[in-house]
């Protein structure tokens, strides 16, 4: 299809297939061992995100996995965040079969965090962990060499970790296919990380709220606006026909700027409105949280 503005929500039994066009062509190996040579650079990657929620799914996540290494068309996977449900714990041993089970793709996979891998991991029956603790966990699990993606067959990325002052910030990266700027920005459900961490820690409200949980968000959103930037900065001087902009969070958009249910958001959707109207073509904006497929 050609990318227009919209938003997208992925449910876990199954992936989005999306097919994108650019006007140029481009020869590449799909991670299968075949060239592939687009006369109109067409293109196809499958979108996936949300799950699996539980042991009871995870056979149908092998099948879909399985489904897309079968398809040829597809050359590259983008998960949108949420790694295991909201109710089960962030053990290490949960985190690492789960980034063992995606490694079974015999394509590049791209990831960006979801709250369910470490802002929410403070509850009880998450297993009551530092949630900056899981958040550092995650960046060394899933992103071990930040210039590269992931995968059965990892394709080079640009990522923040190398912009001086934003090297933490491995989750980050963008890409170019055909003329389409691909773009990960690490904003997660949670509020974006400002709703209180209790009871973990009951002193944290809104009112009081803890230093580091503060400290964190602050820092992560002013990264998510550099990188941002950067990322439409990018395509107009590549000339790209279209960008695509992946994360985690639902951001509540149809709510007005400064509305309650836009907590943590607006400062991220405020700039991707400019951008997105400056930049003058296509922008699909792809998320979870929502646990539904949905195109807006």
């Amino acid at each position: 299809m050609i990318l227009k503005k919209l938003a997208l929500a992925v449910a876990v039994s199954s992936a989005v297939i999306v097919s994108a066009h650019a006007a140029d062509r481009d020869r590449h190996d799909d991670g299968r061992g075949n060239a592939h040579e687009y006369g109109a650079s067409s293109f196809a990657f499958a979108l996936i995100g949300d799950g699996p929620y539980g042991d009871a799914v995870e056979p149908a996540f092998d099948n879909m996995l399985t489904n897309i290494n079968r398809d040829r068309t597809v050359e590259f996977v983008i998960h949108i965040g949420d790694v295991k449900s909201g109710g089960t714990e962030c053990s290490d041993e949960r985190l690492i079969r789960r980034f063992n089970q995606l490694q079974q793709l015999r394509i590049p996979l791209i990831y960006t965090p979801g709250d369910n891998e470490w802002t929410d991991c403070h509850r009880a029956n998450n297993g009551g962990y530092y949630p900056l603790e899981r958040l550092q966990f995650i960046r060394d699990l899933f992103f071990p060499n930040p210039n590269f993606s992931t995968g059965g067959h990892p394709m080079r990325v640009m990522t923040q970790a190398n912009m001086a002052g934003y090297e933490q910030f491995v989750e980050n990266t963008m890409f170019m296919r055909n003329r389409v700027m691909f773009v990960q920005t690490h904003v997660v459900g949670s509020a974006n990380n400002l709703r209180p961490w209790s009871p973990y820690d009951p002193t944290d409200t809104a009112a009081t709220p803890r230093a580091d949980r503060l400290a964190e968000y602050t820092a992560r959103n002013e990264a998510n606006l550099v990188w941002l930037e950067s990322a439409f900065a990018t395509a107009s001087s590549r000339g790209a026909a279209g960008l695509v902009v992946s994360m985690q969070a639902d951001m509540a958009l149809e709510f007005a700027d400064g509305d309650p249910a836009r907590l943590g958001f607006d400062d991220f959707l405020n700039k991707l409105f400019e951008l997105t109207q400056t930049f003058g073509k296509p922008v699909l904006l792809a998320h979870g949280d929502s646990h539904l497929f949905r195109v807006d």
